[in-house]
């Protein structure tokens, strides 16, 4: 009887070993507005000229290069924000009172790499998971983790990353990389 607290202690610290903690793919925020980024195709209307209702691409500096007005940065903007942003541009001498509406044409492509059959960039398509990329991408190789991989993503000015289960969302831009297997 005096050794049962012991074993008690000895017990506890033993299956405290086990507990799980949070997985990094908490880092990896999935939640908050589409931003823009380079590689979006976006589509402008301005209402009431059909001139500079086009489809215009985020350029590498984060901006669209918009007729009469130049680059207008939109890099981590909403389609609202952009559209905001348009319309002072045009307003500023070119336009009274412009209406100006932004959607996403075509969102930038995903990359993947790692133990997968075709590594590379490939289209984004809305409400794509890990799962459905890895498909994309050919499916896996013989040595590839089935059960997880992990996530890149810029949020803000900082790339996150996480290990992530194959349900996982990803976005636009992102970089998946789908390690090898130990054993």
């Amino acid at each position: 009887m005096r050794w049962l607290p012991l074993i008690a202690v000895i017990m506890s610290l033993t299956l405290t070993g086990c507990a799980t903690t949070r997985p990094a793919s908490y880092l990896v925020e999935t939640k908050g507005p589409y931003q823009l980024d380079t590689g979006d195709v976006v589509r402008v209307s301005v209402y009431g000229d059909a001139e500079l209702s086009k489809t215009y691409k985020v350029d590498d500096k984060g901006a669209i290069a918009f007729p009469l007005v130049g680059p207008v940065p939109v890099r981590g903007s909403t389609t609202e924000v952009a559209a905001q942003r348009l319309a002072r541009s045009l307003a500023n001498g070119y336009m009274r009172n412009p209406d100006v509406a932004v959607e996403i044409d075509q969102y930038r492509p995903f990359f993947i790499q790692g133990e997968i059959k075709s590594a590379g960039q490939f289209p984004y398509v809305y409400g794509m998971t890990v799962r459905a990329a890895i498909s994309t991408a050919g499916g896996y190789t013989e040595t590839a983790d089935r059960n997880r991989a992990v996530v890149y993503r810029r949020q803000g000015n900082e790339m996150v990353k996480g290990a992530v289960n194959l349900d996982f969302p990803i976005f636009p831009g992102d970089t998946i990389v789908v390690q090898e297997r130990w054993f």
